[in-house]
């Protein structure tokens, strides 16, 4: 799946993903490859990025690496839309 992080500032990152965790408002959820269209609230946490991930050097203080192998960017809270195989993350 193609995911997109776009923050006020700027697209912190574009590519593609294996799969996606996200704290949504009803609480953590995952999107696997072809999941099916949602828009949800975003709430404070880590956006989990599952995958082989290309930061670019600009934003790679903005990342960490989590448990498991997985990429992780912080957020206060924000919004997700799934849809025809790509995420769009609008993160605060």
């Amino acid at each position: 799946m193609i995911l997109e992080i776009v923050t006020p500032e700027q697209v912190v990152y574009s590519g593609s993903v294996e799969s996606l965790s996200v704290p949504g408002i009803n609480g953590q959820f995952q999107m696997l490859d072809n999941h099916a269209p949602v828009v949800s609230l975003l709430v404070k946490g880590a956006v989990k990025i599952f995958g082989k991930v290309e930061i670019d050097e600009t934003v790679a203080s903005l990342f960490a690496k989590g448990e498991g192998g997985t990429t992780d960017f912080l957020i206060t809270g924000g919004v997700i839309e799934m849809k025809d195989n790509k995420a769009i993350v609008l993160a605060d």
